[in-house]
């Protein structure tokens, strides 16, 4: 019975830390070249309708994924939003079909150019520093296109 105990508050602490963070999103890796980017996937409405607002950084090669259930031309806005980001807007194979700069609590509309599955939203000027540009391919979200998590 003694050895049945630890294990037993070993469980329930792992229960608890679980339902802690219920309400996180899933994370996941992508790559696009030779880099690596964590992302956390925002794919139910209450994920995407949050996104990143009223975070105050971001760190480096980590971003956020919007998964959509349709293929339309989604428009993204940064209301609440404190981080200046850049938004890749991508197919279901992961390719970037436009990739647009947002300011910080604004509540300009920022669209895909053509309908899409996907928006990767990095820091601002991630893209552009990486030499990543429309056409270019994101790997590891063909596998997420239409799911909600």
């Amino acid at each position: 019975m003694k050895l049945l105990r630890p294990i037993s508050l070993i469980l329930l602490l792992g229960f608890a830390r679980l339902g802690a963070a219920e309400g996180a999103m899933p994370m996941t890796e992508l790559t696009v070249g030779m880099y690596r980017i964590e992302a956390e996937v925002a794919a139910t409405p209450d994920h995407r309708m949050v996104g990143l607002m009223n975070r105050r950084s971001m760190p480096a090669n980590h971003g956020m994924l919007f998964v959509f259930t349709e293929r339309r031309a989604h428009c993204m806005w940064m209301k609440n939003t404190l981080l200046p980001l850049s938004v890749a807007f991508l197919d279901e194979q992961g390719r970037i079909l436009n990739i647009e700069d947002m300011q910080p609590q604004t509540e300009d509309n920022h669209c895909a150019a053509r309908p899409a599955a996907f928006a990767l939203e990095m820091n601002q000027g991630w893209f552009r520093q990486k030499g990543i540009a429309p056409g270019a391919r994101i790997g590891g979200v063909e596998a997420l296109a239409g799911r909600a998590l």
